[in-house]
């Protein structure tokens, strides 16, 4: 049985923790907020002897990005972190990463992109990065950035998959809030973690390799569809090893977190910290006798299609809450894939799509509430299912 530290931290805190249980052998790090406490907290156990990491500081955070191949392209257990502007700086060498099939493991602290300047949450940075190869996980808590990264690290090198992968934590309202989190001990989590046994790597001068070489149409016709075959057949690898870390720590994993979904009428679907306000107006309505649901994803990449299905079919009314535009799209990112999952699955049921929180804007119990009526209305084909813009004045 596993020794449990229960302590009070924020995400960025619990992710800090993460790594250096991990023990990564490279860690590359360039300040940005809300993500800078992550690297600082990390620098701290690295000075104090308590892991045994070469830690890199750069110019930017493409230079981060371009480090971090090379470290990992040389069999080193490679971590760094971002937010923002730095994750937008990063997006030519992310494609890079996932190309070359690095096993990077980057925490992302989910914030706005300018302009204007702006320094607080939305998933405008992540969405921008949803196509780029990486996985991608979403915490709704700082206890589960804990448990997404450590998943994080495992799935990344595991064989079968060996991809980047983003756990992402909404920034200011998870990365910085404080909260009850326990840590597991270090034994526990290192027996869980491994070590890092690379393939391919460019220090292995008994099987030399070529890596970044350029590559004609054909051939790089072959290797995405062998990315995209990568990034489909990770899901079950992710599952398995979510649920080994599950039975370690005793919190479930799931890529679709449901609540009240089996007999929902009205469900919304959400990602990250905003699902607590969904599901405590959820437990109002409720005790009113109406039949309302959460979906909440956590797992983003590979999109969870058939779990989501499942969730939702029994609906009469779907609310998707984005955090997020695709300016010039008929939906967002998200509704936009709850679309075409549940068209393929040839469920067809009324959606709407909610833009919500832009750069950290208030999300309020009300606008959930607003949001659960709407989709009785919508329901009863008293409104249509346009996009709006929740809670703008």
């Amino acid at each position: 049985m596993a020794d449990v530290t229960v302590l009070s931290a924020t995400g960025n805190t619990m992710v800090a923790e993460a790594y250096r249980q991990a023990d990564p052998d490279v860690c590359v790090a360039y300040p940005i907020t809300p993500q800078t406490t992550i690297v600082e907290g990390f620098a701290k156990y690295v000075a104090n002897g308590q892991v045994h990491t070469r830690f890199v500081t750069v110019e930017s955070e493409h230079s981060s990005m371009s480090a971090c191949v090379g470290a990992a392209q040389a069999g080193a257990r490679t971590f760094t972190a971002t937010s923002s502007q730095g994750l937008c700086y990063m997006w030519e060498v992310l494609h890079i990463a996932s190309g070359m099939r690095l096993p990077i493991v980057m925490a992302n602290a989910n914030r706005a992109i300018s302009a204007p300047i702006n320094i607080h949450c939305d998933h405008s940075d992540i969405m921008g990065a949803r196509d780029s190869g990486w996985i991608i996980f979403f915490a709704e808590t700082a206890q589960e950035a804990y448990d997404n990264t450590l998943i994080a690290v495992r799935v990344a090198e595991d064989k079968r998959v060996l991809l980047p992968v983003m756990p992402t934590l909404d920034g200011f309202i998870t990365t910085h809030a404080m909260e009850r989190c326990e840590l597991l001990d270090d034994e526990t989590v290192k027996n869980f973690v491994g070590e890092r046994d690379a393939v391919n790597s460019l220090l292995d001068f008994d099987n030399p390799i070529g890596a970044g070489m350029f590559a004609a149409q054909q051939p790089y016709f072959e290797i995405k569809k062998a990315e995209r075959d990568a990034i489909d057949a990770s899901a079950p690898v992710i599952k398995e090893i979510g649920d080994e870390w599950a039975s370690i720590c005793g919190r479930p994993f799931d890529f679709v977190d449901t609540f009240e979904c089996d007999d929902a009428d009205y469900i919304i679907v959400v990602l990250g910290s905003c699902a607590g306000n969904a599901r405590h107006v959820a437990r109002e309505l409720r005790d009113q006798g109406i039949k309302v649901g959460v979906a909440r994803i956590r797992v983003f990449r590979p999109f969870p299609q058939q779990e989501l299905v499942d969730a939702l079919k029994g609906a009469k009314a779907i609310g998707v809450l984005d955090r997020s535009d695709s300016f010039g799209g008929e939906y967002a990112p998200v509704a936009a894939e709850i679309c075409t999952c549940l068209y393929r699955a040839g469920v067809n049921i009324p959606i709407k799509d909610y833009i919500y929180g832009l750069g950290g804007a208030d999300v309020t119990l009300d606008q959930m509430r607003q949001v659960y009526t709407d989709l009785q209305a919508l329901a009863d084909g008293k409104i249509d299912g346009d996009l709006t813009y929740l809670g703008v004045q």
